[in-house]
C-alpha cells in the first residue's frame, strides 16, 4: 500500500503531472522565477559566497534564463571541497534523508532531502515511470542495490507513487531473479542496464524463451548504453526498455526520463534549469549537437547546486514529441566527458565500442577497453566476449569474426584498435555500473 505522503492521485490518463504539457512560454515563466529564487536561496553558501560578494548580483539581476551564464559552475570537486554539508541549506534537525555517491575514489559527495523533497523527488519519478507504463495494477522488480546509491530508493518512491506493487529484489544473486520474475508475475524491471543484460543472457542460458516471461517493460538508469543494447535486452526478454537521468549531486533519478515513445528523454524542466555546452569552451552548443549537461536546480530545499557540471555528454531538442508532452528532451548519454580518451586525435568514448560490438553477431556487450602508450604512440586494445554459438576453436572462424569486429570498430571510431575475443562466460559481469575502460598511460612522464 502507499505510504500516506503519496495519497493524491495523478493529474489525468494521460501524464501524471500537467506540467509535462505546459505551454512553452508558461514554463520559460516559471523557471525564470524559480531560478531568481535560487540565486538568493544560495549566495551564502561557502562555495558561492566570494562570487556573489565580488559581484553583488541577486535574484534581481536574472532577467531572463539566457541570464544563468551570469552565474557560476559548480564542480565534483567543490562538494567535495565542502564536504560533508557546506552546501546545506537548511539546519541539520530539518534533514529526513541523505543520499551520495559511491565515493569509490573519494569520499562521497552528499545530498540531503526535507520532507517536501522527497514528495517532489517521488512525483518525479512517477512521471517518467507513468509516460514508461507503470500503472498501480502492476508488480515492480527492484534490481538495484539500496543504500547510499539514489536509484534503489528514488524509483522505489516514485512507483510506490503511483501505487504499483514493489519486490525490493536488490542487485545480484541472478538465478533468484528470475524466479521471482517467474513465479511472482512480475510486470516490470528496474535495474542498471548492464545488469539487465546480465539476467537477459542468463534467460536465454536457461532456455526461458522470451514470450514465457510475464515481463512488460522495464526502466534502466544509472549508466550509459546504446540502442542497440537496448534492442538485444528487448528482444532477449521481449519487452519495451525505457532510458531515464538523473544524479546523486542534483536529486537522484528524476531529471528526465522517456515516454513510450522513445524518441528522447523529457527534462523535468519546472525542477530542473538544464544546458547543453561544449565542454571545453562551456559555450552552448547548437540544438542537436552533443555537449556537456549542465544542471541548475529550481526546487529543491536542502541541498540546491547553480550549474553543475554533470560531465555527461547528449544532445537537447525542443522538437514537440508525438506524445504530447512539451518539455524539452535530452539524448541518451553517449559518453562522459572525463571518460571520453584521446587517441592519436582522435575523441574515444566507450559507448562508441559498444555501439560497433552490437552490429556484429555473435559479439556481446561484455568488453574491456584498455589504453597504453608502449612508445610514442597510443594503443587501444578492446577485449570482447563472444556468444557462445559463436566461439569455436576453428581459427578461420575466430579470424573471420574478428574482422567483422574490427570493421565495424574502426567505421565507427575511425580508429585501429587491437581485438582480443575472450570466451563465453570469462568477462566480469557488474550488478552496478560497468567498468568500461583503463587509461593505463602515463601521460606526466
Amino acid at each position: 500500500m502507499a505510504a500516506p505522503l503519496f495519497e493524491n492521485l495523478p493529474f489525468e490518463n494521460l501524464y501524471w503531472s500537467q506540467m509535462e504539457t505546459l505551454p512553452r512560454e508558461q514554463m520559460r515563466v516559471l523557471q525564470l522565477e524559480r531560478l531568481k529564487k535560487t540565486v538568493d536561496k544560495v549566495r551564502n553558501l561557502p562555495m558561492y559566497r566570494e562570487f556573489f560578494e565580488k559581484t553583488k548580483l541577486t535574484g534581481d539581476d536574472i532577467h531572463s534564463l539566457d541570464d544563468v551564464r551570469k552565474l557560476p559552475f559548480t564542480t565534483k570537486k567543490d562538494l567535495l571541497d565542502q564536504y560533508p554539508f557546506g552546501h546545506l541549506l537548511i539546519p541539520r534537525h530539518e534533514i529526513v534523508r541523505i543520499h551520495g555517491s559511491s565515493g569509490t575514489k573519494s569520499k562521497p559527495t552528499l545530498t540531503a532531502y526535507t520532507k517536501n523533497d522527497l514528495v517532489t523527488w517521488a512525483d518525479l519519478t512517477a512521471r517518467f515511470l507513468y509516460a514508461g507504463g507503470l500503472r498501480s495494477n502492476h508488480l515492480v522488480q527492484i534490481a538495484f542495490g539500496y543504500g547510499l546509491f539514489t536509484g534503489g530508493f528514488g524509483l522505489h518512491y516514485g512507483i510506490e507513487r503511483i501505487g504499483a506493487g514493489i519486490l525490493p529484489s536488490a542487485a545480484g544473486n541472478t538465478p533468484r531473479q528470475i524466479m521471482f520474475l517467474q513465479d511472482l508475475r512480475t510486470d516490470c524491471l528496474i535495474a542498471t542496464p548492464s545488469y539487465a543484460m546480465n539476467i537477459a543472457e542468463t534467460v536465454r542460458d536457461m532456455g526461458i524463451k522470451p514470450d514465457e516471461l510475464p515481463l512488460k517493460f522495464a526502466h534502466f538508469g544509472a549508466e550509459a548504453w546504446t540502442d542497440e543494447m537496448r534492442k538485444t535486452i528487448e528482444q532477449l526478454l521481449g519487452i519495451k526498455a525505457y532510458n531515464n537521468y538523473g544524479l546523486s549531486e542534483i536529486m537522484g533519478p528524476s531529471v528526465s526520463g522517456e515516454c513510450y515513445k522513445q524518441d528522447g528523454m523529457h527534462i523535468q524542466e519546472d525542477c530542473f534549469l538544464v544546458e547543453c555546452l561544449h565542454p571545453e569552451t562551456l559555450e552552448p552548443v547548437a540544438e542537436g549537437e552533443p555537449g556537456e549537461i549542465v544542471i541548475t536546480n529550481l526546487q529543491k530545499e536542502a541541498t540546491s547546486l547553480l550549474r553543475y557540471r554533470t560531465r555527461d555528454i547528449a544532445t537537447i531538442t525542443s522538437q514537440p514529441c508525438e506524445c504530447g508532452r512539451t518539455t524539452t528532451r535530452m539524448s541518451r548519454i553517449v559518453g562522459r566527458s572525463d571518460d571520453m580518451v584521446v587517441i592519436r586525435g582522435v575523441n574515444l568514448f566507450p559507448s562508441q565500442i559498444e555501439e560497433a560490438l552490437l552490429r556484429v553477431p555473435g559479439a556481446t556487450p561484455h568488453y574491456l577497453i584498455q589504453v597504453t602508450r608502449p612508445g610514442s604512440m597510443d594503443e587501444v586494445t578492446v577485449q570482447v566476449e563472444i556468444q557462445p554459438d559463436y566461439f569455436s576453436d576453428k581459427m578461420s572462424e575466430m579470424e573471420q569474426l574478428r574482422s567483422k569486429i574490427l570493421h565495424e570498430i574502426q567505421i565507427v571510431t575511425g580508429l585501429r584498435v587491437k581485438l582480443e575475443l575472450q570466451a563465453p562466460q570469462t568477462m566480469q559481469r557488474f550488478q552496478g555500473k560497468a567498468k568500461r575502460l583503463e587509461d593505463l598511460r602515463d601521460l606526466y612522464k
